[in-house]
């Protein structure tokens, strides 16, 4: 039972229960929704419905990892049992809260923050006991939904710089030190024990509604909405800059390390009686705004999920994907795209002359990413969706900015098996719309087609490790065909096993004849080692 990284145990932070028959629904549970799947219905070769099983997260770390749950007779395993570092934990703050198995009384964030460090040190004292040598080595994954990733950051970014002043608020002198030394917490910041973050649905700049943060309401707030107020998140997660925003770790914690997995289906939340889905309307998850739900910096990846229910992002087979490989990968890739020229229609063109300035317009981009063997996306975002990125046309020309689409990792224990080849494998499908041009402020629609594309293509990526150095392939889809990867792509940067590959997209640079409107531009993937650096 020795520590050995990346196998860390996991705790399960689960989110929001709004009034106290929902508390009392969550406590009654054993996995808090750690152990829901779904059943998405799915067409066969010969068009017939056909259900497709996802057991659940919890199953499928038992499934793919031999993780355990840490439950036995009833209730966790007690000491001084030793638990393997493979279990899964549930952190069951709302306990104290039931009025069945509680007192009934609301606690604030911070309060559930520094609980949950008394569990991680309880889950230490049963993995690793008086062994030195694991104690040291000891961490855990945090593994969290929507305001369950709040009481992570609280934790990370109040209680273990700050100690449990914030969660005890009458406490002072020498018993505010002793409940710190009890949390071994002191007057420098102390190690969270924490090695990686995963967020699902996480409103971590805020929920708002129709545009407008939701409110707070002090002592009249009884359902603690205030939880998901700008000015109430930047007090108890202890933010030193006056922004506007809140979703900065503000170097607490790496950025790298923790991850942000984005709803975009609010059509199918249905929850608060489908107030909710009508307060966010498109470009979220029903809940949380897309623009909300990401830690600055962080890397992230999206899906066409609604925040719960029986479309939820946590039973997902997409979340699960992602969750899997980014605690267990062993190729971290960041996909950017950067424009290098982007062409008008002819008679807009000459109808602008020189001053570009003139024009306005917005441009969608489509960004869906598949691993070989999977049968749905890591990473998906479209148009049809209502969840495309958007940028403005001065930011992909007059300031060349870089548009980040998403972060992916791959497991060689993931790879498909029988496929008889070595390659990890993965397609990027990319899009970018002909927008709506507006001239002098009034819309151009001469020769506008809807719905037509500068560029599309799908962009299948070989990678093969070999002894003599990994070798990198390409393949467009309007050229090469489904899947394969004829071309050779060479690195642009290869150091400290970090690689940047750029694969050029849209009309050549020394093209005859452009298309009109048209794109060029490179996609850029920068690989790197996880868990292996």
């Amino acid at each position: 039972m020795r520590i050995e990284a990346p196998y860390y145990p996991i705790i399960y932070v689960r989110g929001y229960a709004a009034s106290m028959n929902e508390i009392e629904d969550t406590v009654a549970t054993p996995y808090m929704g750690f152990n829901l799947g779904s059943t998405k219905i799915r067409q066969d070769y010969e068009s017939r419905i056909t259900p497709f099983i996802f057991e659940s997260p919890l199953i499928r770390l038992m499934k793919d990892e031999s993780y355990i749950d840490a439950y036995r007779d009833g209730d966790f395993i007690q000491e001084p049992e030793r638990v393997p570092p493979r279990s899964v934990w549930i952190f069951r703050y709302y306990e104290p809260v039931s009025e069945d198995l509680g007192d009934g009384t609301r606690r604030e964030i911070p309060h559930f923050a520094a609980e949950l460090r008394k569990f991680i040190l309880r889950i230490r004292d049963q993995v690793c006991g008086d062994d030195e040598n694991d104690r040291r080595k000891f961490k855990v994954y945090l593994v969290a939904h929507s305001m369950g990733g709040l009481i992570c950051r609280c934790y990370l970014q109040n209680i273990c710089r700050n100690g449990v002043r914030d969660a005890y608020p009458k406490l002072k002198g020498a018993a505010l030190t002793r409940l710190n030394k009890e949390h071994e917490l002191g007057a420098q910041p102390a190690d969270p024990l924490v090695d990686k973050v995963f967020t699902y649905a996480t409103p971590h700049n805020g929920i708002d509604m129709a545009g407008i943060n939701v409110p707070n309401l002090g002592s009249f707030d009884r359902l603690h909405v205030r939880n998901f107020n700008r000015d109430a998140m930047r007090k108890y997660l202890a933010l030193s800059n006056g922004g506007d925003r809140v979703d900065s770790l503000e170097g607490t914690f790496p950025t790298d390390r923790f991850f942000c997995f984005v709803g975009t289906n609010y059509r199918d939340y249905g929850a608060f009686f489908g107030m909710s889905k009508r307060g966010t309307g498109a470009m979220s998850d029903g809940l949380v705004m897309i623009r909300n739900a990401t830690v600055s910096g962080a890397p992230r990846a999206f899906a066409h999920r609604s925040h719960s229910g029986h479309y939820g992002i946590v039973n997902s087979e997409e979340g699960y994907q992602n969750l899997r490989r980014f605690l267990f990968g062993d190729v971290r890739a960041d996909v950017t795209m950067l424009i290098d020229e982007i062409t008008l229609p002819p008679r807009l063109e000459k109808a602008v002359g020189d001053n570009r300035q003139r024009i306005k317009a917005a441009y969608n981009i489509e960004a869906a990413a598949a691993v070989r063997g999977l049968n749905v996306f890591v990473n998906e975002r479209r148009v049809s969706q209502e969840s495309a990125i958007r940028r403005p046309y001065e930011q992909l020309v007059h300031e060349n900015k870089p548009v980040y689409l998403f972060s992916g990792y791959l497991s060689k224990r993931a790879k498909t098996e029988d496929t008889g080849d070595t390659a990890l494998a993965f397609a990027i499908d990319i899009g970018v719309q002909v927008p709506v041009y507006e001239l002098d402020r009034r819309f151009w629609m001469n020769g506008h087609f809807e719905g037509g594309y500068l560029f599309r293509d799908k962009i299948t990526i070989h990678v093969r490790p070999r002894a003599d150095g990994t070798t990198f392939r390409y393949g467009l889809e309007s050229s090469s065909g489904p899947s394969a990867a004829p071309r050779m792509l060479t690195p642009i940067e290869n150091e400290n096993g970090r690689i940047v590959l750029e694969i050029p997209i849209g009309f050549a640079e020394n093209a005859a004849a452009k298309p009109k409107p048209g794109m060029r531009g490179r996609l850029r993937i920068t690989a790197s080692p996880w868990n292996g650096d």
